[in-house]
């Protein structure tokens, strides 16, 4: 664990009890990067010691109380300096007064509510972090440590396949199919595509996975399209009654559950696009929005027990609700 030094008098640092066994896993930051975080579910207690170690045994250090915060908050880019705080706890750690000899001081959120995933965009940063504070009279010293939090879900067995179509009258008709609406990020989407009638000289067909971040309300909305991923179907031209297969595994993109509408602030949505081009490079393309969402069942066999009891009440509550799984959209990327 890093040390954060305040001054010439003191250091500070955050630690949490479990920090020998809790699991670690990667989350973009701002600037692309990936680096690892501890993992943490719903309704998971957070508990660690804040450590005040005085770089001069003997000297005093005034302050004018110590605390810490559990705090999950929204930044978007385009308003920054104003953090939409969705959760915010807090623990008095010292009354006011002053340290003789390096302290350390334990702290315990328990079952703290953790409703959305964290996630780093193009315009938006949902994070939780635990925040220690030494006030001062001057300026307040604090220490800062992100954590990372994943939302687990189970859907109903019923989860109805995709049926489109994308003609041109007399020129193109083809028929696709996906196996299911509804897939987890380690799912692998299956499906395949009929030529019906084929008129026009297609030279190259694939499917991308489009990300479409949405963030702000009313007239300042901001649309980000991310492609996510290409997967080449056919190179050559088809012929009439021809059928090709599609088998494109999603465990090897970075992909997020979807997000709708987080604290009213952001979606995460995700897209197939199934795109034609010609021999005189003319593009026709057909979009269909998909659920993606984290799998519970796999995580669960590590997960600490009182992560798996949050996540069972969060599945009974999924269960009960029957998502929209066919939006038909015909929007370039």
């Amino acid at each position: 664990m890093s040390f954060f030094s305040f001054g010439q008098s003191a250091e500070i640092d955050v630690v949490l009890n479990d920090a020998e066994t809790r699991k670690k896993v990667e989350h973009k930051t701002e600037d692309g990067k990936k680096d690892k975080y501890f993992l943490f579910y719903d309704g998971e207690t957070v508990s660690g010691k804040v450590n005040v170690t005085l770089k001069n045994p003997g000297k005093r250090l005034e302050h004018y109380g110590i605390k810490i915060e559990f705090v999950g908050q929204i930044e978007l880019y385009y308003d920054r300096g104003n953090h939409h705080e969705f959760v915010s706890l807090v623990k008095d750690l010292a009354r006011p007064g002053e340290i003789t000899q390096s302290q350390s001081f334990d702290f315990e959120f328990t079952h703290v509510e953790k409703p959305y995933e964290s996630y780093t965009g193009q315009n938006v940063k949902l994070r939780y972090f635990l925040r220690a504070t030494v006030v001062r009279r001057l300026n307040d010293i604090t220490k800062e440590m992100d954590i990372v939090v994943h939302t687990l879900s189970t859907y109903p067995e019923l989860n109805s396949s995709i049926k489109m179509e994308v003609g041109i009258e007399d020129c193109l008709h083809i028929e696709f199919e996906y196996n299911k609406s509804k897939y987890h990020l380690k799912d692998v989407i299956v499906g395949k595509i009929y030529f019906l009638l084929v008129r026009i000289k297609i030279k190259h067909m694939e499917i991308d996975i489009i990300k479409r971040e949405t963030t702000g309300t009313g007239p300042s909305v901001y649309h980000e399209n991310d492609t996510i991923a290409k997967y080449e179907i056919m190179d050559g031209a088809p012929v009439r009654g021809e059928s090709i297969p599609i088998r494109l595994f999603l465990a090897g993109y970075d992909l997020t559950p979807t997000m709708r509408d987080i604290n009213k602030k952001f979606s995460v949505r995700y897209y197939l696009n199934l795109v034609l081009i010609d021999e005189e490079e003319r593009r026709y393309f057909k979009q269909q929005e998909i659920t993606l969402w984290r799998k519970g069942d796999v995580v669960r066999k590590s997960m600490s027990h009182q992560a798996a009891i949050a996540s069972q009440r969060f599945e009974g509550i999924l269960n009960g609700v029957r998502l929209p799984s066919r939006v038909f959209k015909g929007e370039s990327s």
